[in-house]
């Protein structure tokens, strides 16, 4: 499994590339709630960023997929 510093270099960059060439879809991504559980003191675990980057990137893929003139 990646590390927490792989994941969150990763979330960075998928991030980043969403900003530059998908802004109709980056102004959504503060409503991507990232469930961090119950407790306010747990910390986030690799698990936690696995798992956002996971739904960040099918949230990437399902713009491309249903906007014709998506740019891949």
């Amino acid at each position: 499994m990646k590390t927490l510093n792989q994941l969150m270099q990763d979330i960075i960059q998928l991030t980043t590339v969403i900003e530059t060439h998908y802004p109709e879809l980056y102004k959504y991504l503060s409503e991507t709630p990232m469930a961090l559980g119950e407790a306010t003191e747990k910390k986030i675990s690799t698990t936690d960023l696995a798992q956002y980057l996971e739904t960040l990137k099918s949230q990437l893929q399902h713009h491309m997929d249903t906007h014709t003139n998506g740019k891949k």
